[in-house]
Formats: C-alpha cells, sequence, structure tokens
C-alpha cells in the first residue's frame, strides 16, 4: 500500500485515536464493510485520494492556466481581498 508523502513518519502499523461522533463512526464503519474493508483500511485508503488546500488550490490554478492562460503573479496573489492590482 502507497503510504501519501505528505503525512511523514505515518506508517501501515501506525496508531491514532480519534473523537468524532459516534452516528459519523457508524457510517463511515457501513460505508467500509460494503466495501469489504475495514473502518481503519478504508480511512486509510481515503485519506490517499484527499488533497490538502494547498494541493486544492494548485490544482485549481493549473486548471484556470490550462483553459485561459489565467497566472496571476506572486504579488497579485499574496494582496489581500479590495487590495488587488487593477
Amino acid at each position: 500500500m502507497r503510504w501519501p508523502s505528505r503525512c511523514p513518519g505515518l506508517t501501515p502499523r501506525s496508531d491514532a485515536d480519534v473523537r468524532i461522533p459516534e452516528k459519523a463512526k457508524a457510517l463511515l464503519a457501513a460505508i467500509a464493510a460494503a466495501k469489504g474493508l475495514s473502518l481503519p483500511a478504508y480511512l486509510a485508503r481515503l485519506s490517499e485520494t484527499l488533497l490538502t488546500p494547498a494541493e486544492r488550490a494548485g490544482t485549481a490554478r493549473a486548471a484556470l492556466v490550462q483553459w485561459d492562460g489565467y497566472a496571476p503573479s506572486v504579488r497579485y496573489r499574496g494582496a489581500g481581498p479590495g487590495r488587488r492590482d487593477r
């Protein structure tokens, strides 16, 4: 199984306690069972498919560049709302 590079130190034998509502745990366990997986295995597989906010932003930026050449400068991206160059 491939472990995400963005999770240094995470190995297949890592254990963690995560507190979530019982309803959420039951739902995730039911989804995992339907896929023939244990809850920890399902969560490990799920973590490989999710992106961090920074990764999502990079993907969106790349899509905009490919779509219409949108490529704001670093200065423009760093400006807060209402402070953008016009």
